[in-house]
């Protein structure tokens, strides 16, 4: 690739940050590392009525938690700044106003209830409506005006838009990376507002010149944006500026496979879809986000690059650096992603086996107040002997709890199972062995018991059952002689004991 690739992720501070919305940030930052580019960070906030407090430094902190920071952006490498849109505004007029000039837009004075009447009237007959080039001379603009009652209105300070002219019997022919070549007829295209009177632009003016002037090389946004691409483009041509190369990536859809994902599928089925916590501040109501509820940002990053893109093998687990060498736009699906929540988890537990268990030992701590007074070491052992059953670090109290207390109540159907009329003896039989073991390590401890074990020529299970109901409180758990070996001896023959007055 010649060109100096430049990409863009541009979200709307009107909350948080949806999972299309990661995902869409992760393919433009792997495409710019990729061929040695730069990810910039823009925030489009040119609709003030939906601006939500919080949301844009919402944005921010969940690509850094994701791994994914933007090289250029809002305090940040500011080489092309602001980078705020509502701190650009100043610039929007001057170029509508180059529209207007070279005859390529046009002063429109149409009320609200004007264009609801014309709708109304439309639907009546069984039509859409559509304001362009079959009716624009009809409705109240500068093109159907006098340029004396064009310039009278404006002067007198009426309400106006500036819209775009669509032209008249031509076929647009245009390329996106992943969708191929797309033939446009322009009849069937609206005059789109590009500028407001209030002396704000609409999201296709403004995205068109801020990455014209940030010399944007690639737009890598999602397929929902697909409509407004043959506008964009004609933008491009009146300007007189060359394109950016286009790619639409597919919609992420329910985990049924039918429809765009939503908010509510997360909440149906009871699974996030934010990186992040989210606190309405309105509302005060909460969102789960993928970081409190336990998931590791290296499974999200590798779970999102499949939604869509497809390396061509058989490799599922990437690294950060794998994905960025693998990555290629044309290996990009253009039908829709199904997500899977079950999908995420399963790239969880395999993040979960590479953590380090002393990492993962200060967050186990954190959630459960038994373990304060525990040495951080011991609770690191204990990870490292249960962690392979965990997906979650939520999921350790149930998997390790008897390490830090000593089971009271024993599974009923496992004691059954377990204890015979002849148990208790052997269980006594067994303290005896283990009491005058002197070196109480795993492998003294297999050697010894075991050779106990084969000497009266009894079955393991007859043994290993009860010992391990005596341990755990019930038949689970990692190897018996592991977890004889953390509790210790004083604590091992505590347990036995206790079994055996208890059954």
């Amino acid at each position: 690739m010649t060109k100096n690739v430049r990409v863009r992720f541009a979200p709307s501070p009107t909350g948080p940050l949806h999972i299309g919305g990661v995902r869409t940030a992760l393919f433009n930052y792997l495409f710019a590392k990729k061929n040695n580019g730069t990810f910039v960070l823009r925030i489009e906030d040119t609709d003030q009525n939906r601006y939500v407090e919080g949301a844009e430094q919402y944005i921010i902190d969940a690509l850094n938690w994701c791994g994914i920071p933007f090289n250029e952006g809002p305090n940040k490498n500011e080489k092309f700044g602001p980078y705020r849109q509502s701190e650009r505004k100043h610039l929007y007029k001057k170029y509508a106003d180059e529209l207007i000039a070279s005859g390529n837009a046009y002063y429109a004075f149409d009320s609200a209830e004007d264009l609801d009447f014309h709708r109304k009237d439309h639907e009546q007959k069984g039509k859409t409506f559509i304001y362009n080039w079959h009716n624009r001379l009809k409705l109240s603009n500068s093109l159907s005006l006098s340029a004396e009652e064009a310039k009278a209105k404006l002067d007198a300070g009426e309400d106006y838009v500036i819209r775009f002219k669509s032209p008249q019997d031509e076929t647009l022919y245009l390329t996106d990376i992943i969708r191929g070549e797309i033939k446009i007829d322009t009849n069937i295209l609206d005059d789109k507002v590009l500028f407001k009177s209030d002396g704000m632009p609409t999201y296709h003016l403004a995205n068109i010149v801020d990455d014209h002037l940030m010399e944007i090389s690639h737009v890598i946004r999602g397929e929902e944006w697909l409509p407004s691409l043959a506008l964009h483009y004609q933008l491009y041509q009146a300007f007189g500026w060359d394109a950016p190369e286009f790619a639409h990536l597919p919609l992420i859809l329910k985990p049924t496979g039918k429809g765009k994902l939503s908010k509510r599928d997360g909440d149906k089925m009871g699974f996030p879809v934010f990186p992040l916590q989210w606190t309405d501040p309105e509302t005060n109501e909460i969102s789960r986000g993928y970081k409190e509820d336990g998931y590791f940002p290296e499974a999200m990053v590798n779970f999102l690059a499949f939604l869509g893109w497809n390396p061509g093998t058989e490799q599922e687990i990437f690294s950060l650096e794998e994905l960025i060498e693998a990555f290629d736009l044309e290996k990009v699906n253009k039908s829709g992603a199904r997500f899977d929540p079950d999908k995420i988890k399963w790239f969880n537990h395999h993040y979960m086996q590479e953590q380090n268990n002393d990492e993962l030992a200060e967050a186990f701590k954190s959630l459960h107040s038994e373990l304060i007074e525990i040495d951080l070491n011991y609770i690191s052992l204990v990870i490292g002997l249960i962690k392979e059953r965990a997906t979650f670090v939520s999921d350790f109290w149930g998997l390790s709890h008897y390490f830090f207390t000593a089971p009271t109540t024993y599974d009923e159907k496992a004691s059954k199972k377990a204890f015979k009329d002849d148990t208790a003896a052997l269980m006594t039989e067994l303290k005896n062995i283990i009491v005058h073991i002197d070196e109480f390590t795993v492998t003294a401890l297999q050697t010894d018991i075991k050779g106990w074990i084969t000497k009266k020529e009894i079955g393991f299970g007859k043994v290993m059952m009860p010992l391990r109901l005596a341990l755990v409180g019930a038949l689970q758990g990692p190897d018996v002689f592991d977890i004889m070996f953390i509790i210790g001896k004083a604590e091992t023959i505590k347990r036995i004991e206790n079994v055996i007055k208890a059954l």
